[in-house]
């Protein structure tokens, strides 16, 4: 898990999402609350929430989650931004 100084200071959405979806998660524009998407991976049908703004903390965060339930690392996910 990378620290907050490694990560960048400001992804867009966008982009994650790409990168995402590249891995095997399906998006869900609908599923979220308001301005949020739902990613949810298919193999375990888990899903994480993604806000419209991306900050290190909120990235932190999502990248801990993405790791609990698919053992994704911020390195594989950084390949495909």
């Amino acid at each position: 898990m990378p620290s907050l100084s490694e990560l960048p200071s400001e992804i867009t959405r966008k982009k994650f999402i790409r990168a995402l979806c590249k891995l095997g998660f399906i998006i869900d524009k609908k599923g979220g609350d308001g301005s949020h998407y739902k990613a949810i991976w298919t193999k375990t049908q888990k899903s994480i929430t993604i806000p419209s703004k991306l900050r290190k903390d909120v990235l932190y965060y999502l990248l801990k989650e993405i790791k609990k339930h698919t053992n994704l690392s911020w390195e594989e996910i950084k390949e495909e931004l």
